[in-house]
């Protein structure tokens, strides 16, 4: 088992705990309230601009071009990927994004953002970086993956198309990438270093749960359809 595997081994209760909360339940049967799936939206819309900037600490500790493509091509997912499910239900709902980027992000996400800014910030490379963002990538693979196995009728949902983004061969694939560049990244580290990249990836995964339980609430501020 590699230095990732380990991260994951250690999380996947964590990650059990994410797809038991209120919000991944009612997305799974259906049954969540749509004021809640859209303040959903509306926060990981917030989350994402930020989610992008750990990046660019990313480019800014490279050591070299090949470093910096992943980094890009991890930015290029996020915006063509990631981005046009969001613009999909925001237009569902008839909200814009320059409505929502003037709300302030919740305390659990604001707290998520800013441990994984300082990891990559204030890391010595990819390794740290690559454990601040990771957690999310494949807690979402692992998730999706596992609602529709457990709750196949989620097809059947409003959902749907978010929960499919996340579960098929495609983003499975850039996954395996992300995953190889960070198994590179975190051979031979020092025990020290190792322990701090432990001890991020965790956190980001508790990070991870909190956005969930929080998701579970509707946002009190969201623009009003007109």
């Amino acid at each position: 088992m590699n230095f990732l595997e380990e991260c994951i081994q250690d999380s996947l209760p964590i990650w059990e705990s994410c797809l038991n909360t209120k919000f991944l339940k009612g997305v799974a049967d259906g049954s969540l309230p749509e004021e809640c799936f859209k303040g959903y939206i509306v926060d990981d819309s917030l989350y994402l601009r930020e989610y992008s900037k750990v990046f660019a600490w990313g480019m800014i500790h490279s050591r070299d071009m090949a470093e910096i493509r992943n980094y890009y091509s991890l930015l290029s997912f996020v915006n063509e990927s990631e981005d046009a499910t969001r613009r999909y239900y925001l237009k569902r709902y008839g909200i814009t994004d320059e409505e929502i980027q003037p709300l302030p992000l919740r305390p659990e996400n604001r707290a998520y953002v800013d441990s994984m800014l300082a990891a990559a910030r204030d890391g010595e490379g990819a390794a740290e970086c690559m454990m601040a963002c990771l957690p999310c990538m494949l807690s979402y693979g692992w998730i999706f993956g596992e609602l529709i196995r457990r709750s196949p009728g989620v097809e059947n949902t409003p959902y749907w198309p978010f929960v499919r983004d996340y579960a098929g061969n495609r983003y499975d694939a850039i996954c395996r990438a992300w995953a190889e560049f960070t198994d590179q990244a975190c051979q031979d580290l020092a025990p020290e270093r190792a322990k701090k990249c432990r001890e991020i990836f965790r956190a980001c995964s508790l990070h991870e749960l909190h956005f969930w339980e929080m998701s579970a609430h509707p946002r009190e501020d969201l623009p009003t359809s007109p």
